[in-house]
């Protein structure tokens, strides 16, 4: 007998993704590759772009389709040092030749390395684990909270991303109705200054209070609140810096845990410091961090109070084993010397203040941009149909980034409906980059905008 059918339900979204109704009007070589990935691949993923880019090099901020073509990469936080770093490929090289294995010998590079990365952070942070992503990371850091506090509350924003595991995706609404938030699991509205129109760090407080209660009613305490601290799926929100404040002290008034996901905003990416929840002024309980920390080679990291590890370490353990393997940690001890080295903490803030102030100045002309918000290199753009109502308008923002894309310039979107630009290029992003970027948007706003 069959198992019977499961029921239907809205289909996964994901904002800026490829319509595969739209296929046959691609050139025949798209076709024919997108046709035989979906037959090997099966239909779990999915592209960018209303024309996909097929993309054969990177170098820098470029990349390079089979054609030749170059593309200003604007998006990519993943390639955090730069597409193809010399420093980087040299040291997995020389890795690659040398070892490769797991966290059960000791090895001399992964003490090194923790050592130097807990030096950018506050002193009560002092344990480091590693895994291979950043979906990893926050599974774990959920797993020793929830041990910890003996709870399994979670509160998220409204459109958080925080990972694909079963864990994780059950706290990541973004991933949409398909992907169903956990009972256990309860959402607040984004920190969105300009539409909630009061203090923003004392609005969330009330919020969380609420969820904490509606838990409690339900049978859950909080075990934590988990926070992307540039709040990119939500729209990108950084200002004003401390708004996190009273949420961390609510938490904690409820037994609960702050855990701060840095795989988007950390490495220096907001130009201000290190990490994210340095701009608020806080310390958090739990810190997680992926992507960039490799410039793509997978390795991620939970970085913990002392304290919380203590019963964990007893009685559970912990063992990963490509988690903080020999290459990996080679890799991301050569991106944390090119940031060092080359300044690019000191760098974001500078190239990202120029690139806001010249978005601020050519979207003054424009009723349907309602404001330009971020940190250092990660920059949201609110598109709305007007300034009036302040209401998103996805479709005007999809429609800039695929119009940013037919001018080689790679951008995406994020928001529930796509609403907001999003603009988080490698960091070493210059001004002469800067430069080609608002050429190019200007030209879109023209060609999109009213």
């Amino acid at each position: 007998m069959s198992a019977p059918r499961a029921p239907d339900v809205e289909p996964p979204t994901m904002v800026n993704a490829f319509d595969e109704a739209n296929l046959h009007s691609l050139p025949q070589r798209t076709q024919d590759q997108m046709e035989q990935r979906a037959r090997l691949l099966g239909p779990g993923y999915r592209l960018f772009y209303e024309e996909p880019v097929e993309i054969v090099r990177g170098a820098g901020t470029l990349l390079f389709d089979a054609d030749g073509t170059e593309y200003l990469d604007a998006y990519n936080n993943v390639a955090s040092v730069g597409h193809c770093n010399e420093h980087v490929i040299d040291a997995v090289s020389r890795q690659l030749a040398t070892l490769n294995t797991n966290t059960r010998y000791l090895q001399q590079p992964i003490l090194d390395y923790s050592a130097q990365l807990l030096s950018t952070m506050p002193e009560e942070l002092e344990h480091v684990m590693f895994t291979c992503t950043g979906s990893e990371a926050n599974d774990l850091a959920v797993r020793v909270a929830n041990y910890y506090t003996g709870a399994e509350g979670i509160i998220v924003t409204a459109n958080a991303y925080h990972g694909l595991t079963a864990t994780v995706s059950a706290f990541s609404p973004s991933l949409g109705r398909a992907v169903p938030l956990a009972p256990h699991v309860r959402t607040i509205s984004p920190p969105d200054a300009m539409r909630i129109g009061s203090d923003v760090g004392e609005h969330m407080r009330a919020q969380v209070r609420a969820a904490v209660a509606d838990l409690e009613r339900h049978g859950h305490r909080l075990s934590v609140f988990v926070a992307d601290l540039i709040f990119s799926s939500d729209g990108v929100f950084a200002d004003p810096a401390g708004f996190l404040k009273p949420v961390l002290e609510e938490v904690h008034a409820a037994g609960g845990l702050f855990l701060a996901d840095e795989v988007q905003p950390g490495f220096g990416r907001t130009g201000d410091a290190w990490w994210g929840f340095q701009r608020h002024g806080l310390v958090p309980d739990i810190v997680t961090m992926g992507k960039p920390m490799g410039n793509g080679t997978p390795v991620a990291a939970a970085v913990f109070r002392p304290e919380l590890l203590v019963d964990f370490g007893r009685n559970v353990r912990y063992f990963n084993t490509f988690g903080g393997n020999s290459v990996s940690i080679a890799a991301a001890q050569a991106v944390l010397d090119v940031i060092e080295t080359e300044g690019l903490v000191g760098h974001a803030k500078d190239v990202g203040r120029y690139l806001m102030t010249g978005i601020e100045a050519l979207s003054s002309d424009y009723a349907q941009v309602a404001e330009v918000r971020g940190a250092g290199l990660f920059i949201g753009v609110d598109i709305v149909t007007d300034r009036e109502s302040n209401t998103p308008d996805g479709a005007a923002g999809l429609r800039i980034v695929n119009e940013m894309r037919r001018r080689r310039v790679l951008i995406s979107a994020s928001g529930p409906t796509g609403h907001a630009l999003k603009i988080r290029p490698p960091l070493v992003f210059s001004k002469n980059d800067a430069d080609r970027l608002l050429e190019s948007l200007a030209a879109a706003f023209a060609t999109e905008l009213r």
